[in-house]
């Protein structure tokens, strides 16, 4: 454990990111499956856009790598394109 109270808060400000990570990671993740398992092409052209931004989000405050978010995008774009 920590013992410099500097290591100490940097330790709480960790485990808080972390959390705050976890959490936006997963609602993209549970949004980009939820994309995938649509069916309607208007539907999933809708919803598109959303699941772009939280990618985008992501990316830009470095919770994944840049080309991963443009690798999911394209995917994404193309599965909808593809419907």
């Amino acid at each position: 454990m920590a013992n410099h109270a500097s290591s100490k808060k940097r330790a709480r400000q960790d485990a808080k990111k972390r959390l705050t990570s976890r959490y936006y990671k997963k609602s993209a993740r549970t949004a980009i499956k939820k994309l995938r398992e649509t069916t309607d092409k208007a539907e999933a052209a809708k919803f598109l856009p959303k699941v772009i931004q939280m990618v985008d989000k992501l990316a830009k405050t470095n919770r994944i790598h840049k080309n991963k978010a443009g690798n999911l995008k394209s995917k994404l774009t193309r599965f909808v394109n593809g419907l």
